[in-house]
């Protein structure tokens, strides 16, 4: 997992050194859509990937508002040319020939709302959108942003399966943000560059489910098991936090378009064989008795290459993981039943 911004955003914030910077003439053409991008997460997500370099199409798909969206995002001078897509007849011209598929469409947590209190209106936009990237792009990377991911990824699959285009490797539940929030709330707490702090995050991306390895974390500071315990609940409840700062106009918008503009770009990064991406994800997994489970991955040009061991841990960490497992499994069961409801 990278110690830092998404590299390749580098050149175009003008942060990074001469050799870590991408010739155009040398990357891959790339197309991004981005479904849901008129959206609180969309807007931020299409800004940041059209400063990406490694994309050179950028799709923007929403019901409503998408237009004004890519002729603002559009004027940027960076190297993709965006379009601007609206309504259903114009999803599969936005899916067309796409390498990766961003999925942050639905409705945002409110007040007293649950993930799980999402889980009819989002299911229902979810399965409504594989359905159409199983016609259109059915090689594409899905990056799934939708909530609750414990049940929307599972849905994809089952999706992906009736139309016979189901592949594990090319499936992600994007739990970027959980490590996000972990690493940040690590290097606040132990004093540490945060750029420097690597967290890996494992199991699912709601609640108990989340369960940061602050075992296995670097540069190693000096917790008690009593701060151990504070920084897991922090980094599980950090969407709460941001609902109730925002008095209720709002979710974690900002900080998850980040978490998915860093996914994409590892995304991309593996596509166009660069060695060595590694980050978590909630994908197909054996590495538990899980169907689906968040744990390290490693990206390369099929995608998912290899799904990482969990690494020892702590008793704590074995203690977290074995309670967090019901209801991980309850949510990936429910995801699976209303897929194959109709």
């Amino acid at each position: 997992m990278r110690p830092s911004i998404f590299r390749s955003v580098q050149s175009a914030v003008a942060r990074n050194s001469p050799r870590r910077s991408y010739s155009t003439h040398s990357v891959p053409e790339r197309k991004v859509a981005v479904l849901g991008a008129a959206g609180g997460i969309g807007q931020p997500l299409a800004l940041l990937m059209k400063l990406n370099p490694l994309v050179s199409r950028l799709a923007l798909y929403d019901i409503a508002g998408t237009p004004g969206v890519a002729a603002d995002v559009g004027h940027i001078n960076t190297r993709s040319e965006v379009s601007g897509y609206m309504g259903e007849e114009q999803l599969g011209k936005a899916l067309e020939g796409s390498d990766v598929v961003i999925i942050p469409a639905g409705v945002p947590r409110k007040p007293g709302m649950t993930r799980d209190d999402l889980f009819n209106i989002n299911a229902g936009i979810v399965k409504s959108l594989c359905t159409a990237i199983a016609k259109y792009c059915p090689n594409a990377l899905v990056n799934m942003i939708s909530n609750p991911v414990n049940s929307t990824v599972p849905i994809a699959a089952e999706v992906f399966k009736k139309a016979g285009t189901y592949n594990e490797k090319r499936l992600f539940g994007v739990t970027t943000l959980d490590v996000v929030r972990a690493k940040t709330f690590y290097a606040g707490k132990g004093n540490v560059n945060v750029a420097e702090v690597n967290v890996p995050v494992v199991g699912g991306h709601a609640g108990i489910t989340i369960l940061p390895l602050f075992s296995q974390a670097t540069p190693k500071a000096n917790f008690s098991d009593e701060d151990i315990k504070a920084l897991t609940k922090r980094t599980q409840d950090g969407g709460t936090e941001v609902v109730e700062a925002k008095a209720g106009k709002g979710s974690a918008t900002l900080s998850m378009a980040y978490a998915g503009a860093m996914f994409a770009d590892a995304c991309l990064k593996g596509l166009n064989g660069v060695p060595d991406v590694v980050e978590c994800s909630f994908v197909q997994s054996t590495v538990t008795e899980l169907p689906f489970f968040a744990s390290k991955v490693r990206l390369g040009k099929n995608g998912v290459e290899e799904v990482l061991e969990l690494g020892p841990l702590s008793d704590y960490e074995k203690e977290n993981l074995e309670s967090l497992k019901p209801e991980l499994l309850a949510s990936i069961e429910k995801g699976i039943k209303f897929a194959n409801q109709s």
